[in-house]
């Protein structure tokens, strides 16, 4: 038998868990629009929604959008088809965001059917991730050290560790700084709406064994 197989069959050991957080600014804004169009038939319909979008696709250029998703359906009554209906999804990424208000502004005056954001989100998570996980191994080895004095012993080497609760993760630390709404009416005021960058709790946990010696 290898004895270093058989010292660490035999080897006392203690488990931790470790979580870490670190909070960044968020530096990208997604904005979800719809925008709907109601015909007789479905070919009406879509030729009503294409001119109302064909203001809107300028307005888009400088921007990142992600996605164009078009549905078209009949309306029902009563087991009676009483028309068309045709609408256009936009799922909108704004990184300089210097330019969310005139972009937001800009859709509502455009009369969208429904808005949705902005939701908050970071452009690169890698540094803030690895910051967390850094923390969270810390954490872990804390408690591990912890345990090791209280039983009064000597905390070993590592031996082995993984994530745990799906590893790294983020999110918005509130989320006062959306707003969602049907357009009905005049366009509101965007810039009262005070939507600013929101701060992104960016977190990580891990599983960490350790080896206790005498």
């Amino acid at each position: 038998m290898n004895h270093r197989a058989g010292w660490l069959a035999h080897v006392a050991e203690v488990v931790t868990k470790g979580t870490g957080e670190v909070e960044r600014t968020a530096d990208r804004a997604q904005v979800d629009v719809t925008f709907e169009a109601l015909g007789a038939e479905r070919s009406e319909a879509v030729s009503t929604l294409n001119q109302r979008i064909s203001a809107v696709e300028p307005l888009l250029e400088e921007f990142e959008v992600r996605s164009r998703q078009l549905s078209v359906h009949d309306n029902w009554d009563n087991n009676q088809r009483v028309g068309s209906r045709a609408s256009q999804q936009y799922v909108i990424w704004v990184k300089n965001l210097d330019r969310l208000d005139a972009l937001l502004a800009e859709l509502v005056q455009a009369e969208p059917s429904w808005i949705n954001g902005p939701s908050w989100t970071l452009v690169d998570d890698t540094e803030a991730i690895r910051e967390a996980q850094r923390e969270a191994v810390a954490d872990a080895l804390r408690r591990a050290e912890g345990y090791a004095t209280a039983l009064g012993r000597r905390l070993g080497p590592l031996l082995r560790i993984g994530d745990t609760e799906g590893g790294a993760h983020y999110q918005p630390r509130m989320m006062s700084g959306a707003a969602s709404f049907e357009m009905a009416g005049p366009a509101g005021m965007v810039d009262q709406l005070n939507l600013k960058a929101q701060q992104i709790t960016v977190s990580a946990s891990c599983t960490a064994a350790w080896s206790l010696l005498d």
